[in-house]
């Protein structure tokens, strides 16, 4: 009969959906556990010890635990050995196994010895002495890289200035990554009796490009002898461990409850205040870039500052009511997707007053940078 002729047509379609349906929704969660410094770079010294060490021992415990007890979770590590990676290579790594969250693992240092206690960051701007002075001494590892001024545009881990760039910046999953923060650092105090120093902000380079929840924990001080022992005993790193895997589970959980995993995005998201949908950033080594130029003339290698407000999949013309009236408006084109800018400057102080202007009507606007024409990430 027909009928039967169009189930048996029909079947492998079917079973083909089926199977498909099944394959994504079986799709592990993936973790990636970075250990700070390794190699060449010793990240601080204490009087017996180097952070590199302490750092990938508490790594690999974390990994292990998740491994044993989690196996719809693929564990992925930055590094398992001793071994020497830059800056951009750890976030990128995240980006490339389209990572779900980031854990860079650290080891503090202070000038007094008897500072201690354990902290967590999140990627933002530091808004205490303190906190920059983290950052800096974190960050002062691309002086170990080749030409590292030109792969981080000119950014001077060393300079106060170089870190108004944070000022500017919106981490697409900044609440995802402060509440999991806050998981781990619960954990510390409670679970490993360590002082409490608090969940906290600053410019961290690891995490600036991370296209997921990710957060930069601070094990304890290495300057502080008492502490150095602890972090260099087994019995501290398996306590120190242990609370990461418990807030990692804590977080899994809620992550499950919600059944959708976040879509993957870069550390900046734009997205236009009506009910349109616009996907943003895109972290592939091979994006390509069409920017229109720019309404006045620069020097070559000059930074030029623009307010991204919005994308669009289709091209809009400087007059669309979506622009809600704003003028000097333009774009550039990344991987088939318009992403519209407004207003254009060479000066910082003028960049911010634009940012504060556009959030008033778009709410996720932030600044992007171009030299020769080109988008900076």
């Amino acid at each position: 009969m027909v009928w039967k002729k169009y189930i048996r047509c029909l079947l492998p379609v079917l079973i083909c959906l089926f199977v498909f349906s099944d394959a994504y929704s079986q799709k592990k969660f993936t973790i990636v556990i970075d250990a700070g410094h390794g190699g060449k770079d010793p990240g601080a010294v204490g009087a017996n010890s180097h952070e590199k060490n302490i750092n990938l021992a508490v790594t690999l415990k974390v990994g292990e635990k998740i491994e044993k007890q989690h196996p719809d979770v693929k564990v992925l590590y930055t590094r398992k050995a001793d071994k020497y990676l830059t800056v951009a290579e750890r976030p990128k790594f995240a980006n490339d196994n389209h990572a779900d969250l980031f854990i860079s693992i650290h080891t503090n240092s202070g000038e007094n010895a008897t500072t201690s206690g354990a902290e967590v960051f999140t990627l933002g701007v530091a808004k205490t002495k303190e906190n920059l002075e983290v950052a800096m001494k974190e960050n002062a590892v691309i002086l170990l890289e080749d030409n590292y001024q030109q792969k981080y545009q000119g950014f001077d881990p060393k300079s106060v200035e170089s870190y108004i760039m944070f000022e500017f910046m919106q981490d697409a999953y900044q609440q995802q990554s402060i509440s999991f923060a806050k998981l781990v650092q619960d954990r510390f105090v409670k679970t490993c009796n360590r002082k409490d120093r608090g969940v906290r902000q600053a410019g961290f380079l690891v995490l600036k490009n991370t296209a997921m929840p990710s957060v930069l924990v601070e094990l304890g001080f290495i300057s502080n002898p008492e502490e150095e022992k602890y972090l260099n005993s087994k019995e501290g790193q398996e306590t120190l461990a242990d609370a990461i895997y418990a807030a990692f589970v804590d977080f899994k959980t809620e992550f499950d409850k919600k059944s959708v995993s976040p879509q993957k995005t870069t550390s900046a998201t734009t997205v236009d205040n009506t009910k349109n949908t616009e996907n943003i950033e895109n972290t592939e080594k091979n994006d390509t870039t069409k920017v229109v130029p720019e309404n006045k003339t620069y020097a070559k290698g000059q930074k030029v500052y623009k307010v991204q407000i919005m994308t669009s999949q289709n091209m809009l013309q400087p007059d669309n009511a979506r622009f809600k009236g704003f003028k000097n408006i333009s774009y550039y084109k990344e991987n088939g997707v318009y992403k519209y800018t407004y207003g254009e400057t060479t000066d910082k102080n003028e960049v911010a007053n634009l940012l504060k202007e556009a959030r008033q009507t778009f709410n996720n606007a932030f600044v992007v940078i171009f030299v020769n024409g080109k988008r900076q990430k």
